[in-house]
């Protein structure tokens, strides 16, 4: 059998919201998260979404789904999810309709201390400076 593909969604949030919610802001993080849900079941993420508060019938969503290249999505939590797509309710209603899974890796959101929250912004901060965040 061939392995599951996956779209890892996780929320574009603005760097300004670093100090109330690090990990909204954190994309890297919640990408790992969802990599991580998927390997632990044998699957492979071949799609990283960066969304924040789009429509769920957006083809940037689907256009992978129907060209075979996506099994189903998988999001960190339901906040993420929740900032991602204007409709969780709507989005879910229509991966349904296509039979596509929609999985949340539920996974434990790490402790951000004022340092981990200071290496985010960098690397945030930073990327027309070609800072890769290593």
């Amino acid at each position: 059998m061939d392995e599951l593909r996956v779209a890892a969604i996780a929320s574009l949030v603005p760097l300004e919201e670093l100090d109330d919610d690090p990990f909204a802001v954190d994309t890297r993080t919640q990408h790992a998260l969802c990599a991580r849900w998927a390997a632990d079941r044998g699957y492979v993420v071949t799609r990283q979404l960066l969304i924040y508060g789009l429509r769920p019938d957006h083809c940037g969503l689907w256009s992978h789904v129907d060209a075979g290249q996506v099994d189903l999505f998988v999001t960190p939590n339901h906040r993420v999810l929740a900032r991602a797509l204007r409709s969780v309710e709507e989005f879910t209603a229509e991966c349904e309709r296509r039979g596509v899974r929609l999985e949340t890796a539920g996974l434990d959101e790490p402790r951000y201390t004022s340092a981990m929250k200071a290496e985010v912004h960098r690397r945030l901060s930073m990327p027309t400076a070609g800072y890769d965040g290593t």
